[in-house]
């Protein structure tokens, strides 16, 4: 399989370069050359499959040509570990809880599939020079993407994150790690954290002296293992004889994980349309609105993974339409919530269903009721744990949330945190020193 770059000005790659690179050179984002249809066989059996069979049947679709049976069959069942259970919040309104992993966040997926692709290609490689990973994270992407590559040999992680940002658990999963993790604590947003990622990746000068990659969305191999939970929550759906007129609701901020189901749509998913809920920052929700992209610095929210100002996943949205918008709105609705919304829907659900969202789950949630038709049914991804915004999530329903043992580990060690200004000069300098 070859992938090519969304702004189509330079070859196309191999999946290992792909994976490798993770941003092609001319600032384009990665894409399969083609997008295989499963057979029609496959969703009349899917919820008599495990999740385990249901992921290894999608993943032969992106990666089977490229990687040997039996080590693609473990990359999935090691990253696998843990399930994705679909749960009914209210009638005809499911959540499919993608907190189950190692840091209670839906990354857990793509990030450990990315780890073990990656240390499959570095094993058959001929370069073996040490593997940079390069991730700017709003919350979650961080946690997921350090656990995931913790201890594995040949690679070091660089993780950056705006200073104050982020939730306190959040930024101990990733700050108290050490080993080949690394920390960076960016004196500005997401946006920055993103930009000196990307602009890292075009520095002709440090790519000559270090090989980088990045382990955001915007890698091939973090974002298309995203789709397998698709895929298995409408076997659940089937299974409790309610896989009709699915509308699936994505709580969306680089849109990766929005984009991995509309791959998962253009493969057969049965599902009718999707609902993309962003918070203040409404930048997608203003381009379903009018048809016009205008990206602008980000807004801090209580959702804080979804704080993006410019998404990167915006590209392969319009490259899998051909940037036609009337194409785009046919699938895709929109939905926008101050704090003080996504706040009331916590509150509100929690008193009436007894269900606790977390902050981004509440705003899908809430676009979920508001937008569901009669007949339909609906399922909103709950991506993180409430406890991981415990102190938020309490205030607002007065509940003492539990932190699970897993989680409480990570808030008894010490933070080792890098800090960096947002100038990009500031962060070459930090990684030639890594020669």
């Amino acid at each position: 399989m070859k992938y090519y770059s969304t702004n189509h000005n330079v070859p196309e790659a191999t999946l290992q370069e792909a994976v490798v690179k993770g941003l092609a050179s001319d600032r384009g984002l990665f894409m399969p050359e083609r997008i295989e249809r499963m057979p029609a066989g496959f969703f009349e059996d899917i919820d008599k499959m495990s999740f385990h069979e249901i992921a290894v049947c999608v993943a032969r679709c992106f990666f089977g040509e490229d990687v040997e049976r039996d080590a693609l069959e473990d990359i999935v069942r090691d990253t696998l570990s843990f399930p994705t259970p679909v749960v009914e919040v209210e009638s005809g309104i499911y959540s499919l809880e993608l907190f189950h992993g190692p840091t209670l966040a839906f990354k857990d997926v793509g990030a450990r599939f990315m780890a073990r692709l990656l240390r499959y290609f570095i094993n058959r490689g001929s370069d073996r020079r040490m593997v940079h990973v390069l991730v700017a994270t709003s919350g979650d992407t961080g946690s997921a993407v350090a656990n995931g590559f913790l201890g594995v040999d040949g690679i070091k992680v660089h993780v950056l994150y705006p200073k104050g940002k982020v939730s306190p658990i959040q930024e101990c999963q990733f700050a108290t790690l050490g080993d080949n993790i690394t920390a960076i604590e960016v004196d500005g947003t997401f946006d920055d954290c993103q930009r000196l990622v990307k602009s890292a990746f075009m520095d002709e000068e440090l790519n000559n002296r270090l090989l980088l990659t990045s382990a955001n969305s915007i890698n091939v191999a973090r974002f298309l293992p995203q789709s397998f939970y698709y895929f298995n929550a409408y076997a659940a759906l089937k299974s409790k004889g309610v896989g009709n007129d699915v509308v699936v609701c994505v709580p969306s901020g680089n849109f990766g994980n929005l984009t991995a189901g509309l791959i998962a749509h253009r493969m057969g998913l049965p599902v009718k349309r999707f609902v993309a809920a962003n918070n203040a920052n409404d930048i997608f929700y203003n381009y379903l609105s009018t048809g016009v992209y205008s990206p602008r610095p980000s807004t801090p929210t209580i959702a804080n993974a979804m704080d993006v100002g410019d998404p990167s996943n915006f590209a392969r949205i319009l490259d899998l339409y051909g940037a036609n918008h009337a194409d785009v709105v046919s699938l895709i609705s929109g939905a926008a919530y101050s704090d003080d919304e996504i706040a009331d829907t916590i509150k509100e659900c929690y008193e009436r269903t007894g269900y606790l969202l977390d902050p981004h789950g509440a705003c899908a949630y809430r676009a979920l009721r508001e937008q569901l038709n009669p007949g339909e049914t609906g399922v909103f991804l709950e991506t993180a744990h409430p406890a991981k915004f415990r102190d938020t999530v309490s205030s607002i329903t007065g509940r003492d949330v539990e932190i699970p043992p897993r989680l409480a580990a990570f808030m008894n060690g010490e933070k080792m945190s890098v800090a960096m200004d947002k100038e990009f000069k500031y962060f070459k300098q930090y990684l030639e020193q890594l020669l």
